[in-house]
């Protein structure tokens, strides 16, 4: 199974025939650039390509209704004059003889990708197209958005396939009211949208695009306008925007190409790695064809770069997420049973009578500073080319030669070992490593860690002795940071202790998941107990493993599965894949040889881009859990800022 591109080059057809100053950005060219990049990349001749269809007028009617769609239908013999006209009746649209066939190519590549993820042809997919869809309405075309091509898709996986609870993430800088007006009463719908709103300043300065929007009737509290994994979705579906990407006039805002191959990839631990994205936004045409090749490398399971700069988040973030947990905190247990401030006041109205035009003012300040970030973009992208991909994406040293037949094709099963005379050095200081097992296991380590640090392959795991377990995690840190790791954050679970003598000098961090009792020794040093439920489990990784993670910035993450480790295979799969992030994808896992003869394999197929599997019935956190991560954040918050985020966010089942 593999990721599908889903196009049809008659999506360029549409094109603006007036002068409008407003509407000129949404042009062929977005699709165009964006596809010349991906062959570039290499990327497109990975997927499996598919051409896009129309959707059928009954498919359109899921979301739509007859009126407008025949509208839209007449469009085709309406001459420059009176599509212009029509065009003025909506707010921020243009219509061209072709925008109906190309507007129902756009549904019909989202319902192909959906049938293809669906029917297990493909893992995920994207669907490059135009026109966007996410703010379309029932009966209006609304922001470039002829038909509402996300929604029609989750119309259809419910209707056809069956499904029962499907989430929306809308990436786009701009709210996709459109998706949350269709579905603003549906339990089954979860739709996320993480947008600008500016206190309603922001188009489309929309009183419902604030916090305290959740929904409507039997929808309250499945409307989050900022995932919940006690959601559970069957599908994930994306409204992939770009217009919050550096250099874009839209959204005039700073995220990194490689933000959204982050976003990605955390997406991909949800419904089973069945995540659909389709193009929305995005009007900087280098930007956004970067962006979405970093998108679609993470589709594919590569690794992707590490996020660049201070992972300091801004107080109006911190703010935002804020209202998101207060608001949605009476329809989730999982927040009420944190513990919420209360609600807050809405955030003002826009001023009555303001102009709507989708692009802000383009005073001096703002051409100074699209400069500015037009000349950063073109820094990044440099330092993006010189970070190529490893030639081997995971490699294993397994004990058994059995494991090995369920592994993926292209995973390598690692022969090598590092030269004796290394080995034994390293080995001396332990008695531990004395006997010819370990010592070989030791040496199988050794050799990994080194292919990984010297870029020729990715990601690894080893099976280690259980004796030797503590002895070699010792080893593999020193030989880290002695190797080229500048900062290597160790995952010890189990009985691992950290090593006596390690220094607190900041180039590595411990944290322990199963010590006695939730500690902080120093910054560099965590311990937490193994939360006995699912709820706990999660809280744990998601409001405190990652945010550190993320906080440390590692070139390197190792995960040690010591003995009497405690977790569940697809517990260890889903911390392998989560921590694959914020070391760009070096990550090597040692495996206590006594754990069950699938976990190997099943973390293999994770660090390879594999969905983790499913965690299984969620159950809340306990109290003491809950309350042992709140005091332990507290304590680290001064020194790993994300750990700020983490407390706004962090109710067992947050995503």
């Amino acid at each position: 199974m593999g990721t599908a591109l889903v196009y049809h080059e008659d999506m360029t057809a549409a094109r603006l025939l007036w002068d409008d100053p407003e509407c000129e950005i949404e042009c062929p060219e977005r699709l165009t650039t964006v596809l010349e990049r991906l062959q570039q990349r290499g990327l497109e001749q990975r997927c499996l390509r598919l051409a896009a269809r129309e959707a059928s007028e009954a498919e359109l009617g899921l979301v739509h209704s007859p009126e407008y769609v025949a509208l839209l239908q007449g469009t085709q013999a309406l001459g420059t004059g009176e599509l212009q006209t029509l065009s003025g009746q909506y707010d921020a649209v243009y219509f061209h003889p072709s925008t109906y066939h190309c507007a129902r190519l756009a549904a019909g590549a989202a319902l192909q990708l959906v049938d293809a993820v669906l029917a297990g042809a493909v893992r995920n997919g994207l669907a490059l197209v135009r026109p966007p869809g996410h703010h379309s309405q029932r009966a209006a075309a609304n922001g470039f958005c002829v038909f509402n091509n996300v929604a029609i898709a989750a119309k259809h996986a419910q209707r056809q396939h069956g499904l029962h609870r499907i989430l929306i993430v809308d990436w786009d800088v701009h709210h996709g009211q459109g998706i949350q007006y269709i579905f603003e009463n549906d339990p089954s719908v979860l739709y996320f949208s993480w947008h600008r709103y500016e206190h309603g300043s922001f188009w489309p300065y929309l009183r419902e695009s604030d916090a305290d929007a959740v929904g409507q009737g039997p929808g309250l509290g499945f409307t989050v306008n900022l995932p919940w994994n006690q959601f559970d979705p069957e599908l994930v579906l994306v409204s992939a925007g770009f217009d919050s990407a550096i250099g874009d006039p839209e959204g005039q805002m700073q995220a990194t190409p490689e933000c959204f191959a982050h976003l990605t990839q955390l997406l991909q631990v949800l419904a089973g790695g069945r995540v659909c994205a389709v193009l929305e936004g995005g009007y900087h045409l280098e930007s956004l064809s970067q962006s979405v090749c970093m998108m679609v490398q993470a589709l594919l399971g590569d690794p992707v770069p590490p996020l660049s700069g201070p992972m300091v988040p801004h107080g109006s973030a911190l703010e935002s997420i804020q209202s998101v947990r207060a608001a949605q905190a009476p329809h989730w247990m999982s927040l009420q049973q944190q513990g919420v401030a209360p609600v807050l006041s809405p955030s003002p109205r826009s001023p009555e009578g303001r102009p709507s035009p989708l692009l802000p003012p383009r005073g001096p300040e703002f051409k100074a500073a699209a400069t500015q970030n037009v000349a950063a973009l073109s820094s990044l992208l440099d330092q993006l080319r010189l970070s190529p991909t490893p030639p081997v994406r995971t490699a294993v040293a397994l004990t058994a030669p059995d494991a090995a037949l369920a592994l993926p094709s292209d995973v390598l099963c690692e022969e090598g070992s590092a030269p004796q005379e290394e080995t034994q050095a390293w080995a001396r200081p332990h008695e531990a490593l004395a006997q010819d097992r370990a010592l070989t296991a030791l040496g199988k380590v050794l050799y990994l860690l080194d292919r990984i640090l010297d870029g020729q392959v990715s990601s690894g795991i080893a099976v280690t002795p259980a004796s030797a377990a503590a002895a070699t995690l010792d080893v593999a840190i020193r030989c880290g940071l002695s190797h080229g790791a500048q900062r290597l954050l160790c995952l010890a679970v189990g009985q691992l202790d950290r090593p006596p003598d390690l220094m607190d000098d900041g180039r590595n961090l411990w944290l322990n998941i199963g010590g006695k009792e939730a500690a902080a020794l120093s910054m560099f040093h965590v311990s937490v107990p193994l939360p006995g439920t699912t709820g706990g489990f999660l809280s744990c990784v998601l409001a405190l493993v990652l945010p550190l993670a993320y906080s440390f910035q590692p070139d390197l993450v190792l995960v040690a599965l010591g003995p009497a480790h405690g977790l569940r295979d697809p517990q260890a799969a889903l911390l392998a894949a989560l921590l694959r992030g914020p070391a760009g994808g070096r990550v090597l896992a040692l495996v206590d040889e006594e754990s069950t003869p699938q976990l190997a394999v099943v973390l293999a197929r994770v660090l390879h881009g594999e969905a983790a599997p499913n965690l299984g019935p969620f159950s809340m956190a306990s109290p003491e859990d809950v309350q042992s991560l709140v005091q332990l954040r507290g304590q680290l918050e001064p020194r790993w800022k994300m750990l700020q985020v983490a407390s706004e966010t962090g109710g067992p089942g947050s995503g």
